[in-house]
Parts: structure tokens; sequence; C-alpha cells
């Protein structure tokens, strides 16, 4: 999962809102969103490679996510897998202060990550590499693969125009969030970070929605929570052209 926009307590109808993008190699395999068959609780993609995944939620409420901090140089190859990380957190049963001393006492087990997780009402987000954690209160937050509402270019701009979108007051359209997940508009060369990758794949990757033969958006979900604790799924899955091939859906009340 590359980028993540959050709304906590900004619109009328949704007091959380949760718009998501999935940037992978297109020849990673990967089951699209799911309730797994030996944890019917968890709806979740599957990374079919390492066994992890990038989003889920649970019937409980718990909902995790996960972004990779881009730092090449700072990559191991024997790190363990991120993607175990969201699935602990959905089955996690403790406090989440525990969890978080957790994730801070196994941070270097893993490449560099940003991890989203906790009961729907109260998110929280940790990073590896500054071991930073920080409780998400009311507000817009982006999270791509730096620090939480780091500015770059791709990351403000989602941000502006989910916060435009929730103080609109207008009813929620779900192609509204779709939109600004689909968004292919490229940083000015002036504006683009530098992560420590080369300047052609610090370009392809500025925007929100990527699109290349070998790597890209895979998937885009949208998750939004009611005032009757209602959740809503969907999930779209594209192909190396940036053409939807599948979508999920699902809804359920939260059981806490």
């Amino acid at each position: 999962m590359c980028i993540l926009f959050i709304a906590v307590d900004q619109h009328p109808d949704y007091p959380l809102i949760i718009a998501a993008n999935r940037d992978e190699f297109h020849a990673r395999l990967t089951q699209p969103s799911h309730f797994w068959k030996n944890k019917p609780h968890m709806l979740a993609g599957k990374d079919l490679q390492a066994g992890g995944t990038w989003l889920g939620v649970a019937k409980n409420g718990h909902i995790a996510a996960l972004t990779n901090i881009r730092a090449p140089s700072k990559e191991r190859f024997d790190a363990m897998t991120r993607g175990e990380l969201v699935v602990n957190a959905l089955q996690y049963k403790g406090s989440w202060e525990v969890h978080t001393q957790h994730l801070k006492n196994t941070a270097t087990d893993y490449n560099g990550f940003n991890l989203v997780y906790g009961d729907w009402k109260n998110l929280q987000v940790f990073n590896s590499h500054t071991q930073e954690h920080h409780a998400l209160k009311q507000g817009v937050y982006g999270l791509s693969n730096a620090q939480l509402n780091t500015p770059w270019p791709k990351t403000q701009q989602g941000v502006n125009a989910l916060n435009a979108l929730c103080q609109s007051k207008q009813p929620l359209v779900v192609e509204q969030l779709f939109a600004i997940l689909s968004d292919p508009t490229q940083a000015s060369d002036e504006t683009l970070p530098d992560t420590g990758i080369a300047k052609p794949w610090e370009k392809m990757l500025s925007s929100i929605f990527i699109k290349s033969p070998d790597y890209g958006t895979r998937c885009s979900t949208v998750i939004t929570v009611d005032h009757h604790h209602a959740l809503n799924w969907e999930e779209r899955s594209y192909d190396p052209t940036g053409q939807v091939t599948q979508t999920q859906a699902y809804s359920f009340i939260i059981n806490s």
C-alpha cells in the first residue's frame, strides 16, 4: 500500500473515511479482498508471494493499513515481510499501548514501514524509522512513503481534495473518492522529493494513481463507517493499463 487518505470526524455522515491505493509490481500474485477462510472475521486482499496484506478490516472494528518507507539505502533482503504487521494488528486482542510498544521493540526486524492500526474510532500510526507514534484525532491525513503528512505534492493534493469533499456538506458519493484515487497528475520536476531513487522513477511515483507496464496502482479501496457503525468497503483492481478488471464490495455492522 503506497498512499492513504483518512478523514476522522470530518464528514457529517461518516466519522471515518479511508481512501487508499496499493502500488506494486504487476507480476506479484495477489488475491482481491475477501474474508479469509482461516480468519473469517478478517476482510483483506492477500499477497500470495509473502502471505500478508496491505489493508484490512475486522468485524470487531479493527482496521490496519501499511505503507512502505522509501529508503533504498536501508533496505535489507533478510527482513521479515511487512504484510504480516497488518494481519497481526487485525487479530490483536490486547491493549493498543502494548501493541505500540511491541512495534517499537520489533521495528528493526522489518524494512521501513508506516502502520495505521487500532479500533476504527481510535486509529493511530507508527513510523518504524523514527519510532514515532501518533493518534489520528479529528482531521484529514495523508500517508505515503514518508512520515505522516509529509508535504509531497501527491499527499497534499489528496488531502486537499478529501478535505474539500468533507467540508462541502453534500451527501458522499463513492465515485468522488475513487476520483481522488485515480488522479494521474505527476509532480513538477522542481517539487519532486529526493528519496534516493532514479529521477524517472521519482517522477512516475509522484502521482496518486501510478500507471506503467511493470509497476503501478494495483487496486483502490474506499472504506466508510457511518454513525450506525455500518462499514462499507469497495475495492477496484486494475491491469497495467489502468483499466478496472474487477470490483469487490462488502458491508457489515461492526460488532464491537
